[in-house]
């Protein structure tokens, strides 16, 4: 008796190829994005678990670095104003995961491209929007096991949260809303880049913007120029914003980025949202002329 395994890639195109006539109203066009991106989503879900290695890596990196910075760092930190610096450091890994997740996405779309994956997809009778929807989708899907992974090892590190439990998911609202901006930035620049060689040049860059925020430490510790820069980190109004939500110990500071960390944890996503969806499309657009 023989098996046949069918691979996600060629499951998207049985399934699209069955309906070939073009939705001629909005309403049909709707379903068809939705259907479509749905088919899309459940081809990235088909990858993740046909590489369970690198998935299960994906998601013990992050706890990895706060193991780390946890047991190996934390005993010599203090924060200003006392508290427990694991309980300060903990809202800062959770916004630092988000922000590394724009690198998951610009590998796996440039890994796309060069295999060929996103022509054969445009050449499809389906709705291009769905290509991209559902590769956010699918980032999200992981992202948000990421954080449920993230939370569960900041409880068994000492971590915990004292505010009430709406402030708690106001918390992690704010925190998928960072990796929503990003994995939107990721794909804008993945489309730009268009080679693994030049994503590796681009995570070279991501490094420092991460590690220059409040994530581990307060501004103030900073030199003022360097501080001023970390301070107006989207990324630290994020974390910011978690540890006010969280009722965790937080930097003192009279800055206005600081008094108003939870503005900007809103403010900062929808900006970079705005600038990144519509080039992110338009670039995508351009690439079938």
């Amino acid at each position: 008796m023989s098996t046949h395994t069918t691979h996600p890639d060629r499951a998207v195109h049985v399934r699209t190829a069955r309906t070939l006539s073009v939705p001629r109203t909005p309403a049909a066009r709707l379903r068809r994005v939705v259907h479509d991106s749905v088919t899309m989503t459940g081809r990235g879900a088909a990858h993740w678990r046909r590489r369970p290695g690198q998935f299960a890596m994906e998601l013990a990196f992050p706890v990895m670095m706060l193991v780390m910075f946890a047991y190996f760092l934390g005993g010599g930190m203090a924060v200003e104003g006392g508290g427990d610096y694991r309980e300060f450091l903990v809202p800062g890994m959770f916004a630092l995961t988000m922000a590394f997740g724009l690198e998951a996405t610009m590998v796996a779309l440039t890994q796309d491209i060069n295999r060929g994956l996103l022509d054969r997809f445009r050449s499809m009778p389906i709705a291009p929007s769905s290509i991209l929807v559902g590769r956010s989708l699918n980032d999200m899907a992981v992202s948000a096991l990421a954080l449920t992974v993230m939370l569960a090892a900041g409880l068994a590190v000492g971590w915990r949260w004292n505010g009430s439990l709406t402030e708690g998911l106001a918390a992690v609202g704010l925190l998928l809303l960072l990796r929503f901006a990003m994995l939107w930035a990721g794909i804008h620049l993945a489309l730009v880049a268009g080679k693994p060689e030049l994503v590796q040049a681009v995570q070279i860059l991501v490094w420092p913007v991460v590690f220059l925020s409040n994530a581990f430490t307060g501004p103030d510790s900073m030199p003022g120029w360097l501080g001023a820069i970390a301070d107006w980190n989207p990324m630290s109004a994020t974390a910011g914003a978690v540890r006010e939500l969280f009722d965790n110990p937080t930097w003192a500071s009279d800055s206005f980025a600081a008094q108003h960390a939870v503005a900007l944890a809103v403010a900062w996503p929808l900006v970079i949202l705005a600038v990144c969806v519509p080039l992110a499309v338009r670039r995508f657009s351009a690439l079938s002329r």
